[in-house]
């Protein structure tokens, strides 16, 4: 028995009325069901053809577009529909904001059903393009072909490709000329390999046959200028690698870190692998308010350094320091709001689950001569229990920033437990944070709420929230 193919519907005329969440916009079927479109901006009318049939839903793509939407513009990458990532750059940037907002504001009312106060008008990126610090691409020796491609017929010869997954394809890799996301020399240097290593006869992986020599490529730029480049290859060959390393630091001097990885895991992940040095430094700098912080090739930092410094502008700016209290940074990473606090903090008490990162934090405030962090490691919900507050103290204030899965239960009733007068809550997923907030309500009043853009042309948003003792 073959699979039972999707019956595919056209239907014709439908107005798109909204966006919708993971970057992909909402009409209405003339049935009364909600079709999810991508690369439509709302208020386009378009025909839509079904791609996926639900009991409450159809997947579609538009066809035709019959009228545009006054919001829509003109996209200026040539990767725009095939590439999954900057979903919404066919969308004006203040309206993209607006959906941010709305997004952030139904998460907290829908998911949170909390008293909530008045929001701050969200802060948009000055930077709406090349605003990335970090960017990862992937090597693959059969590219992802274009609709235009496969249509034309033509034998393409060169099926190398370093660039992107394309959505939902682990094996696929779109080839990219020029991303609109990192400065240069980002996309001079991702370009430069791929020619170096194709003119060399470098193999790029084969992602199911599991075999080939090159295998990813990061790139990490910082605002002080500092570069770091790191190839990841899948198997040891000294020669064809060195050739290509020492190409690198010719080409591009002002590489500050060079780095490489020979990782033959069924994944490309790098955090169980060794990292070796090549060239320059195992670090690059980047530098907040005359602070200094080391960002080595596994660190986390937040992709968008600007914005990352608007961010914890906000998020001190709530924490309401006089310089008398102890705070808690609860998901601290490499203690950077940490730091970022401490000059208006008595003391800073920073814990985070990834040990490399606290090594880094510690590191970092040595760097900056700050004497008032300390930084502990730990599973934030074995952690942070009685014992560790009766060592280090009754914090004032807690300052928290999980990752997308929001906060664990433990440290939610925990916080309830210690009840600190105040609680800053950055989130870069509002709907978990929602859920979070209803479960503080019984202790806490929602006072402040500010949503910041951190990834212009895409649907992602972050949301600082001040919460104080009812």
């Amino acid at each position: 028995m073959g699979r039972k193919r999707t019956e595919r519907i056209v239907f014709e005329n439908v107005k798109v009325l909204d966006a919708g969440a993971k970057g992909v916009s909402v009409a209405k079927a003339p049935d009364g069901k909600v079709i999810f479109i991508p690369n439509v901006v709302p208020g386009d009318v378009v025909d839509v053809q079904t791609v996926k049939k639900r009991k409450a839903y159809y997947e579609g793509k538009a066809t035709v577009i019959h009228e545009f939407s006054e919001d829509r513009v003109e996209v200026v990458c040539e990767h725009f529909g095939a590439c999954g990532g900057c979903k919404w750059q066919n969308m004006d940037y203040n309206k993209q904001l607006f959906y941010k907002n709305q997004e952030v504001y139904n998460n907290l009312k829908r998911i949170g059903k909390i008293e909530m106060p008045a929001f701050e008008p969200i802060l948009g990126s000055e930077k709406q393009f090349f605003y990335r610090n970090k960017m990862e691409f992937g090597f693959s020796n059969s590219r992802w072909m274009t609709d235009e491609e496969i249509k034309s017929g033509k034998e393409f010869e060169h099926k190398n490709a370093l660039g992107f997954h394309i959505p939902k394809m682990w094996d696929k890799i779109l080839d990219i000329e020029k991303c609109h996301l990192q400065e240069d020399p980002s996309n001079a240097i991702r370009n430069e390999v791929k020619e170096f290593a194709v003119a060399n006869g470098l193999e790029f992986f084969n992602p199911r046959a599991h075999e080939g020599l090159l295998r990813t490529l990061m790139i990490r730029t910082a605002s002080t200028g500092e570069i770091m480049v790191l190839i990841q290859f899948f198997k040891e060959d000294k020669a064809q690698r060195e050739l290509l390393l020492n190409f690198l630091a010719v080409r591009f001097p002002e590489i500050t870190s060079l780095l490489y990885v020979i990782n033959g895991k069924p994944n490309d992940t790098i955090y169980d692998q060794e990292i070796k040095l090549f060239k320059g430094r195992e670090y690059i700098l980047e530098e907040m308010e005359g602070l200094h912080f080391s960002i080595n090739a596994k660190s986390f930092y937040q992709t968008n350094s600007d914005q990352a410094y608007e961010l914890y502008k906000i998020t001190r700016e709530f924490a309401g320091l006089t310089g008398e209290e102890l705070v808690y940074d609860l998901y601290t990473g490499t203690g950077t709001i940490a730091q970022f606090v401490s000059k208006q903090a008595k003391k800073v008490i920073g814990v985070e689950a990834v040990p490399e990162a606290i090594a880094d934090a510690k590191e970092n405030a040595k760097r900056n001569n700050i004497t008032n962090c300390e930084f502990f490691v730990g599973d934030m919900k074995n952690v942070f229990n009685d014992d560790f507050i009766k060592t280090h103290g009754h914090p004032d204030v807690i300052i928290t920033d999980p990752p997308r899965d929001g906060m664990h239960k433990d440290v939610v009733a925990q916080i309830l437990k210690i009840a600190p007068n105040r609680v800053v809550y950055v989130s870069c997923n509002s709907a978990t944070q929602a859920r979070d907030l209803a479960l503080l309500d019984e202790m806490y009043k929602v006072i402040r709420v500010r949503p910041v853009d951190m990834f212009p042309q895409t649907h992602h948003v972050e949301n600082v929230v001040l919460l104080e003792k009812k």
